[in-house]
């Protein structure tokens, strides 16, 4: 690949099940460079794990991703010239590189069984050798030859043989000059006849016409595996760019068995927003452009990109800083952008769809909730009073808890005052109730209105009062009133 050709960059996840974050993080930063550098974004899928694969998961990765604004150039469900994009659709693109990697003398077939290497390895371990892996014991064996020894299995593996030579440093993007340990003899080609990752993916990449692999920093020491099966193949080897391990707070790997958050889907259930999330990765992995401006979209992103300026320490998942961020976002919509996105999240989250006045209701109430809002799915528990029939309306504990002695008198003071109006709108609705609660019974404001709040919404917390009661109308209203003062 000369200096010259167009940049091609991919992701390359495996559905194994939901997706994980750190596939939206790689993405992220491969395709900011390819738009940055006017090239080619690949989606591939890595799915010859046949043992863990799960059906819906490659379904999910393009939704994830297309919900992000990541898109692909090219992948499984858009053509492209260098398909297909499924590993599983490409077995035997794999094979004649095996057997000429074998006739060359660079691999050799191996019969050991899987309770053979076992022991093998817990018997390094024991031992404490210094160096562990594959004892080469199939090396130079015919099949027959082999098949006299103990710890034997009829269906071969095909491993490389590491020189002894082998180059263990590389530059790296990012890292500058990176060494890595000495690999032991991998296995390229499963009993199963699929490749293993290390094989297909220097296959692929080249056939594909990648010309920088991006990548977690996991496989840095895979690294000089792949460059001796380029080098091997007459292949020139791509760009390597080792991005830094999202952690958790403990500074542990974030993964899907121990945080939630590790899960891409989890972000759309939660109610983040798509370019909150964005802009949250970036942080992760790249400096923002101003100590002071940290909210910054993907387009400036992409211009002010440099490999050099990628972090290499491996950023904390802090999710408050995504919360902080995801507020942000949320005020910067538009009151109807907001109710949009809302609606969007019930259906996503499979809640019951809002008919015609439901939505027309909700849309009248979120700029109530918009100042205090965090996640899309608090907009719901927020204003769900206006939504439930008097009669089911249930009071909180603790609201009921916190109402005093004047409840009863507040109660009653309140619903004689609203009944009388002439008309029901907000400036008349509060004049109504401070006349009635803080200049006719000398209550201060927040005495006056709680009994009143907890009546109509069931909480002690609510969107603000006076607005609420004009959405909610005078008749639900006067019924709530009504329906706590004799319940107490």
């Amino acid at each position: 690949m000369t200096a010259l050709s167009p940049v091609r960059l991919r992701v390359a996840p495996s559905p194994t099940g939901d997706p994980h974050v750190g596939t939206a993080y790689m993405s992220l930063f491969n395709l900011a460079y390819a738009r940055q550098q006017g090239g080619r974004f690949v989606l591939r899928i890595e799915d010859t794990d046949r043992a863990r694969y799960v059906a819906d998961s490659e379904r999910q990765i393009f939704e994830s991703l297309r919900w992000l604004g990541l898109e692909y150039d090219e992948g499984p469900d858009k053509d492209g010239a260098f398909g297909p994009y499924r590993q599983s659709e490409r077995l035997d693109t794999y094979r004649p590189h095996v057997e000429r990697l074998i006739a060359e003398g660079r691999a050799y077939r191996c019969w050991c069984s899987a309770e053979r290497l076992a022991a093998m390895r817990a018997e390094q371990e024991a031992s404490k050798q210094a160096v562990t892996g594959y004892d080469r014991l199939c090396h130079g064996l015919t099949r027959e030859e082999r098949a006299q020894l103990p710890g034997f299995s009829e269906t071969p593996v095909v491993r490389m043989l590491i020189p002894d030579d082998v180059d263990l440093t590389f530059t790296d993007l990012i890292r500058g000059e990176v060494a890595a340990p000495r690999p032991d003899d991998q296995v390229i080609l499963k009993a199963d006849g699929f490749p293993t990752y290390h094989l297909a993916v220097v296959v692929d990449d080249h056939l594909m016409g990648i010309t920088h692999v991006v990548r977690g920093e996991e496989w840095i020491s895979s690294t000089p595996k792949h460059l001796l099966l380029y080098r091997w193949l007459g292949w020139e080897a791509p760009a390597f760019a080792h991005m830094p391990l999202l952690r958790n707070p403990d500074r542990s790997k974030i993964s899907k068995r121990k945080n939630p958050a590790a899960r891409l889907l989890w972000f759309r259930e939660q109610g983040y927003l798509p370019e909150a999330l964005l802009n949250f990765l970036q942080l992760l992995g790249y400096p923002p452009a101003d100590d002071e401006q940290e909210v910054e979209s993907f387009a400036d992103f992409t211009a002010r990109f440099a490999w050099d300026r990628v972090n290499t320490v491996g950023p904390i998942f802090d999710l408050k800083k995504l919360d902080w961020l995801n507020g942000h976002y949320l005020r910067s919509l538009t009151a109807e952008q907001l109710a949009d996105r809302i609606i969007e999240h019930l259906d996503y989250t499979g809640q019951p769809p809002l008919d015609a006045d439901g939505a027309a209701l909700l849309r009248r109430a979120t700029p109530l909730i918009q100042e205090r809002l965090v996640l899309l799915s608090e907009a719901m528990d927020k204003l769900n009073f206006l939504f439930t029939p008097d009669a089911d309306l249930t009071v909180s504990a603790d609201a009921r808890a916190g109402l005093d002695a004047a409840a009863p008198a507040v109660l009653d003071a309140a619903a004689a005052a609203l009944a009388a109006l002439p008309a029901w709108e907000v400036a008349a609705i509060e004049e109504a109730l401070r006349g009635a609660l803080v200049e006719g019974l000398g209550l201060k404001p927040r005495v006056a209105f709680s009994p009143v709040r907890v009546a109509v919404t069931g909480a002690k917390v609510s969107p603000p009062l006076f607005e609420s009661l004009e959405l909610l109308g005078r008749e639900s209203t006067l019924r709530r009133l009504r329906g706590l003062r004799a319940a107490l």
